[in-house]
């Protein structure tokens, strides 16, 4: 979700403002989500590198999230969906924590889209935990090192109970996905849109579907093979 501070700069506001653009811009995503039935939608919320902002900068965004998380958790309850948090916790206050904790308990049951907010995560440390954890394994002898797969991998990321990925969206203009969830990514497409985030809505999510549509997926396989063959741990969209 890429372009707040631009928001705010192009109409003199403070970045701030921009951030609390960018939530709105979620409330319509999400409606636009589920009339596209799209049923997982991760949000890179704040990633591991983003502490290194201005202080005042990150004061302000984990605000924000605190008050997101107390002022849209019962709707985003009672519109069925439910809510998962993925990359360290270690760092927030433990008054973020507990809501956090919260949303999760409250949604854990709710079956028609999940929003999985991504919060102080980077695609790097996934993949590294999950491999601490094998080393740890094959060091106390648990499993050999031939054991050591890409499904035991997979198995130790953040995302391992979800569909892998269809189409990764930025906004913003740049074309980079910045440590966001490189593991999951292997098939993932991509789409760039110059559009900042706070603007970005239902005609720029339905277009970005529409571009994903007119793709053939192959997988690595031949051309014509990829979209029957299919991949992955499920067979809904996911954003």
């Amino acid at each position: 979700m890429d372009g707040n501070n631009r928001w705010a700069k192009r109409r003199n506001l403070p970045g701030v403002a921009g951030h609390r653009a960018g939530v709105e811009a979620i409330r319509n995503v999400l409606r636009a989500c589920n009339k596209n039935q799209v049923k997982v939608l991760t949000l890179f919320a704040f990633s591991s590198e983003n502490w290194g902002r201005p202080r005042n900068e990150v004061r302000s965004l984990l605000a924000l999230f605190s008050r997101y998380l107390r002022n849209e958790t019962r709707e985003l309850h009672a519109d069925g969906i439910r809510i998962r948090f993925i990359g360290e916790r270690d760092k927030f206050s433990a008054r973020l924590r507990r809501l956090m904790h919260d949303a999760e308990t409250l949604t854990a049951n709710n079956t028609d889209t999940t929003l999985v907010i991504a919060a102080d995560y980077g695609g790097q440390g996934d993949i590294t935990q999950s491999a601490r954890e094998l080393a740890r394994q094959v060091a106390e002898g648990q499993i050999a090192w031939q054991d050591v797969t890409v499904e035991r991998l997979d198995a130790g990321t953040s995302l391992a109970s979800l569909p892998d990925p269809d189409l990764c969206i930025r906004t913003g203009g740049d074309h980079r996905i910045s440590n966001f969830m490189l593991w999951q990514f292997a098939y993932t497409e991509l789409y760039f849109s110059d559009i900042l985030w706070p603007d970005f809505g239902e005609p720029e999510l339905e277009r970005a579907i529409a571009d994903f549509a007119g793709r053939e997926r192959r997988f690595g396989l031949r051309e014509g093979e990829g979209k029957a063959a299919g991949k992955g741990k499920g067979g809904d969209r996911n954003a």
